[in-house]
């Protein structure tokens, strides 16, 4: 039975976690250092006497992006194929529809994201 007595050291563990962070958050703001104006210029990139011309931030496509969320994606689905690879014949036929359920949703999406030309480098 769920009495709530029960959830006491939970809310303590919680209380402790968030206090943590709220002290850590508070205290490197007021401990930290501060940012002058010299710093700033003394912070700025600087290349054997040459004066910084441009952004050195190289920009990325958006599809390298959308490639490595889908590589993700996908090797998440992967994890959730070991409990059914491993407990199959418990599951039995419903297990069954259950990942042929699963597979096919994915193959949907893999197919959208296909057809929409995210996997297409060359455009």
């Amino acid at each position: 039975m769920n009495l709530p007595e029960n959830y006491i050291p939970i809310l303590i563990q919680a209380a402790v976690g968030l206090s943590f962070v709220l002290l850590s958050l508070i205290g490197t703001h007021f401990l930290g250092p501060k940012q002058s104006k010299a710093q700033n210029r003394k912070n700025e990139s600087f290349e054997c006497g040459i004066e910084v011309e441009g952004n050195a931030r190289t920009p990325f496509s958006v599809k390298y992006f959308l490639t490595a969320v889908l590589f993700v994606l996908f090797d998440i689905e992967i994890v959730f194929f070991y409990p059914y690879a491993v407990n199959f014949r418990e599951f039995g036929v419903a297990g069954f529809l259950a990942v042929l359920t699963f597979v096919a949703v994915f193959f949907l999406a893999f197919i959208y994201v296909w057809k929409r030309g995210a996997l297409d480098w060359d455009k």
